[in-house]
């Protein structure tokens, strides 16, 4: 997680952390969020259900769903609604591609 921050933060985006799904969506419903990186297997709430109560409760949020040991579901990710997925380990160059698309407006 500190990586990905750090990266984020020297190309100039700012950032807000969560130590697990569940604090994801606290942060999420407390401040406004244009983009939501998030891991596919977490303590308390996986990635699928932060990429669902997102597409429930606030739409216009865009999802970036990263994972290492289960790639195989970045295509699931990709179908149920995120806007990109990227496998560990993540390129700098890569994640800040795939943010500047999924903020670039349509």
């Amino acid at each position: 997680m500190r990586f990905l921050t750090n990266v984020l933060a020297d190309a100039g985006y700012e950032t807000l952390q969560a130590a697990d799904g569940a604090q994801a969506l606290r942060v999420c419903a407390a401040e406004q969020v244009d983009l939501v990186l998030t891991d596919l297997c977490m303590p308390e709430k996986e990635g699928f259900e932060i990429m669902q109560a997102l597409r429930t409760g606030n739409p216009m949020v865009k999802v970036i769903a990263i994972s290492g040991a289960f790639r195989g579901l970045l295509p699931v990710a990709k179908r149920l609604g995120a806007d990109a997925v990227l496998p560990k380990p993540i390129d700098p160059d890569t994640l800040l591609n795939a943010v500047a698309k999924a903020l670039a407006p349509s």
